[in-house]
């Protein structure tokens, strides 16, 4: 009897089947329950993270003037954010630099030198340098400046960077005209945008010129475009003024133009202001002065721009010989020597007026 009582005690004391299974099932669930509540929490936490930097990202930034900033060829986003960040443009250079990675925007900056403007979101400042929008420095070279007057402007802007070639552009090779270009940008090829335009520009004009014009190639149509340039400022007598020359051309006679004789003297440097043409400068050989030379001389003066070259490709149709200042800033044309003789002395009187107006303001 005793055996049979131990029998039922060590049944009793053993769990059942099913309660094994349902203690299993239990301890999965509780794990499964803890794995769920770390996702949850983690999800929670990400999603806190992601709506504080989506509302830094887009909020009004620390900058509280304007500014700009520079970005280098080749920087990274992080080298970017980290400049940002410390130029106090924005205001965490982590979440500028995950939001970058996640828009895409990691591969698109741009170099170049940006405005910011005051309060910019980090979202604001991550489309200017993407938008390739930078600030642009202008270039202006003016009609009857020379190369060498054109070249030392390039040469003295201080937001281009590097060295101009040794040898100069020839002698009217470069465009009159504004060009603008990023900080940065090598002089070297600041200057071949101007000497390509120019190439491009007196191709076209040229292969758009009277025939039978006295002038044999592209050169002789340069430096007598130059010369015209140098003669008048005035737009609407410019053909006038390439048509006498061009007369004087057909007849074999000297083109006679002072700016030719201070060019052939001075150079590219130019005329003092200061100093006026003397009767020995006339007088004086060089390869430039048209008083003492035949036809043209063989480069420009100056540089050309597309109205004097226009006015030599297809320059009025005159018989003047002769043009002298008029005292209006225009000139007087004439046909033969004695009206032309007249018209110098006009303008002789009229010096003499101006400059007894001026002893007597003085």
């Amino acid at each position: 009897m005793s055996n049979n009582a131990d029998a039922v005690a060590e049944t009793s004391q053993k769990p059942s089947g099913k309660k094994k299974k349902r203690a299993h099932q239990g301890q999965i669930f509780v794990f499964f329950q803890f794995c769920f509540s770390l996702v949850l929490l983690a999800l929670i936490a990400v999603g806190a993270v992601t709506f504080f930097g989506a509302r830094e990202y887009t909020a009004q930034g620390p900058l509280a003037a304007e500014t700009t900033y520079v970005v280098r060829n080749g920087a990274s986003l992080n080298q970017v954010a980290t400049g940002l960040r410390r130029g106090g443009v924005i205001s965490n250079s982590t979440i500028f630099e995950i939001a970058g990675r996640a828009t895409g925007h990691a591969s698109q900056i741009k170099a170049g030198e940006y405005l910011i403007e005051p309060g910019s979101s980090m979202k604001e400042v991550m489309a200017k340098i993407v938008s390739g929008r930078a600030i642009e420095y202008a270039v202006t070279i003016v009609e009857g400046m020379t190369v060498t007057k054109a070249v030392e402007r390039i040469a003295s802007n201080a937001a281009f960077t590097g060295d101009l070639p040794a040898e100069l552009p020839p002698e009217g090779a470069l465009l009159a005209d504004t060009k603008s270009f990023p900080r940065g940008t090598d002089r070297a090829v600041v200057l071949s945008r101007f000497v390509d335009a120019q190439a491009q520009m007196v191709e076209e004009v040229w292969a758009n010129r009277q025939p039978d014009l006295p002038i044999g190639n592209i050169n002789e149509f340069m430096t007598l475009a130059s010369i015209v340039e140098k003669e008048t400022g005035q737009g609407e007598e410019r053909p006038l003024v390439a048509s006498v020359f061009i007369n004087r051309l057909r007849r074999g006679m000297r083109l006679q133009s002072d700016p030719t004789i201070i060019y052939g003297i001075f150079g590219g440097e130019g005329k003092p202001a200061d100093r006026p043409i003397y009767r020995s400068d006339i007088d004086t050989p060089t390869d430039y002065n048209t008083y003492t030379i035949d036809g043209l001389p063989p480069t420009p003066i100056a540089i050309p721009g597309r109205a004097s070259l226009e006015a030599v490709a297809n320059p009025a149709q005159s018989d003047y010989l002769y043009f002298v200042a008029d005292g209006t800033g225009g000139h007087a044309f004439a046909e033969t020597l004695e009206g032309h003789n007249q018209n110098v002395a006009r303008w002789r009187e009229i010096e003499r007026e101006r400059a007894a107006e001026a002893a007597e303001t003085d």
